[in-house]
């Protein structure tokens, strides 16, 4: 990030983001993304993969809330459809 600039992706779940990472790890498995990611270090890793990671992980975020809508009604708390762990909804 260059200096003084500041981020407002800010997780509205405090846990959020460890889950988050989980399930970046396993649908860049599923994709059969270079393991290099494991370290952590997703910068040998091309562009292009890391948006097919980022992209399907949204269309699976957006299928649970769709989900969970659906079967419960647009009144009900819509994240009560996203899985504790990412892989409940596959």
């Amino acid at each position: 990030m260059a200096l003084g600039s500041s981020t407002s992706n800010k997780k509205v779940i405090p846990g959020a983001l460890q889950a988050l990472d989980q399930f970046k790890y396993e649908v860049a498995s599923e994709l059969g993304i270079n393991p290099e990611y494991k370290s952590g270090y997703w910068g040998n890793i091309s562009s292009r993969e890391c948006g097919a990671v980022g992209g399907h992980m949204v269309r699976r975020m957006i299928a649970a809330a769709e989900q969970s809508l659906a079967g419960q009604g647009a009144q009900t708390n819509f994240r009560a459809g996203f899985p504790q762990e990412p892989n409940q909804n596959q």
